[in-house]
């Protein structure tokens, strides 16, 4: 059972990483802001779920000490805050779009 999570949320994390990488690639591309915008937001939440796929991750493969604990905390609140800020960034640029 953990072996299948690990290679689901292996998967996830390939997913993500690669997704991060196409928006990161559109946005700097593009010449209208509001597109480099709307694939920068893209990019947050890709790299915010990556980022917190990573840290549950880690918390089921290694065993517990403090040092991986306080790893994992920090993956989880900088992806926490890398999702939130994509999402109210989408959000905004979407509005603009239409």
């Amino acid at each position: 059972m953990i072996d299948a999570l690990e290679w689901v949320l292996g998967a996830l994390i390939v997913i993500t990483c690669f997704l991060s990488a196409i928006y990161s690639f559109r946005s700097r591309r593009t010449s209208d802001g509001r597109m480099r915008g709307l694939y920068t937001s893209r990019m947050n939440i890709s790299m915010g779920l990556m980022l917190i796929l990573i840290a549950s991750i880690l918390l089921i493969i290694f065993t517990g000490s403090s040092v991986k604990i306080v790893v994992c905390a920090l993956f989880y609140l900088l992806g926490l805050f890398n999702l939130f800020a994509g999402v109210r960034n989408h959000s905004h640029f979407a509005r603009l779009l239409r």
